[in-house]
């Protein structure tokens, strides 16, 4: 497998944060090649963005089953159970609100994603794909308090 990023995060944020994602504004800066693909984005008002956390490692040991957050009061949960950075493939998705495209610049609003995070994906958010009848553990309440 071989992927290559098509842009990268321009981001006021270079440290790896639990929380406060949601007041960041970011940009992502689409590689000359992919530029055009961005056409037509603007009629949408969200975006789910593939990223690859480039920051985050993995150690079976400590990673595979662990409190979210390394929080006490957490559960002891499996990684496929959390959206933690830490995993077996580096691999983060966010939708975000989409504030303006232009000139091969994609500004958005609420990326969990790092300065220089490479991206790998843009897709439109189609709310007949993508909105579901969620149910979620109490504890994923507690935990996004604060994270948007």
């Amino acid at each position: 497998m071989h992927l290559e990023p098509i842009g990268y995060v321009k981001s006021p944020e270079s440290d790896q944060i639990d929380h406060g994602w949601g007041k960041i504004i970011s940009e992502i800066h689409l590689e000359q090649s992919f530029r055009p693909g961005l056409s037509g984005l603007e009629e949408f008002s969200h975006a789910l963005i593939v990223f690859h956390m480039h920051k985050a490692s993995m150690n079976i040991e400590t990673d595979l089953v662990r409190r979210p957050q390394g929080r006490e009061d957490m559960p002891n949960l499996g990684i496929f159970s959390q959206r933690a950075k830490h995993r077996p493939n580096p691999i983060g998705v966010t939708t975000v609100e989409i504030i303006s495209v232009a000139d091969g610049v994609l500004k958005v609003r609420g990326l969990d994603a790092i300065n220089n995070t490479p991206i790998l994906d843009i897709k439109p958010y189609f709310p007949q794909f993508d909105r579901v009848e969620a149910k979620t553990p109490e504890w994923v309440n507690e935990i996004m308090k604060n994270y948007f």
